[in-house]
């Protein structure tokens, strides 16, 4: 079943609706306060999206945004309705939709919706990576000197202090030897960008699942190498994650071995 009109529809339909949202103009000052204001806008969205979802595979339930568990077998859904929340609440762009189907801990069909940006990015796999309807692919540069590279951190990672200290250090690693190093808001559209070549490489320390299972059905889709810091396939389970195309991916690798 080809899933990527019903997940594009649905996606859109609830980026319009979190877009009319009223944001106040006073930012929440505590995190009671963000809670409170982003939990029922969360509440609301949330509902809408699963209105198209219950209908298209009935029965299928949500994973857990925050701390994501994948079922080993059977379908799973990983949905953000505001992947992006702390920046839409601060009046920012860097926001999206983000719908995901999960079938024995493998992404299967994703869509990511920007009604700011105007671009829907979506895989389903086996069947390519798409912006806008058009087929994408990742960069062809090999020097890294020209890149602009991009890395994020889990939601959770003030648990993860081994996650930080290899933050720390792959920065400093990295930094002298790209053109840039930039984290341009939801971790799932960063990745969709690399799989369009619009970043060069994407790296990532801890678990984030909820954030780069879609990514990596996308920078996969699109031709990118999806790997841990290993080396090996990334995972789910996986503390590390490097998607860079083929002629940056050694390099990459060995730099963030060294940090």
């Amino acid at each position: 079943m080809e899933l990527l009109p019903q997940l594009t529809e649905a996606a859109e339909a609830v980026a319009t609706f979190v877009a009319a949202w009223p944001v106040p103009s006073v930012k929440p000052d505590s995190m009671p306060e963000f809670a409170a204001l982003f939990g029922e806008l969360d509440k609301q969205s949330s509902a809408l999206l699963a209105e198209h979802l219950d209908a298209l595979r009935p029965g299928v339930p949500w994973a857990a945004e925050m701390r994501t568990e994948v079922p080993e077998r059977g379908e799973v859904w990983i949905v953000d309705t505001v992947d992006g929340a702390v920046q839409l609440l601060q009046g920012l762009p860097q926001w999206c939709v983000s719908v995901t189907l999960v079938r024995d801990r493998e992404p299967v069909a994703t869509v990511l919706h920007s009604l700011v940006l105007g671009a829907t990015y979506a895989a389903e796999r086996s069947r390519g990576a798409f912006r806008n309807g058009s087929p994408i692919t990742p960069s062809t540069k090999t020097d890294l000197s020209v890149c602009l590279v991009a890395t994020s951190q889990p939601p959770t990672v003030a648990d993860e202090p081994v996650a930080i200290a290899a933050a720390g250090r792959s920065l400093s690693a990295v930094l002298p030897h790209v053109g840039a190093v930039r984290n341009l808001g939801p971790t799932t559209w960063q990745l969709a960008d690399t799989a369009a070549g619009r970043i060069d490489a994407f790296w990532e320390f801890g678990l984030d699942e909820a954030n780069l299972l879609p990514g990596a059905l996308l920078a996969r889709e699109a031709g990118a190498l999806v790997t841990n810091l290993d080396g090996q396939d990334w995972k789910v389970g996986d503390r590390s994650f490097l998607a860079a195309p083929a002629g940056l991916h050694g390099q990459l690798l060995a730099l963030l071995a060294q940090g």
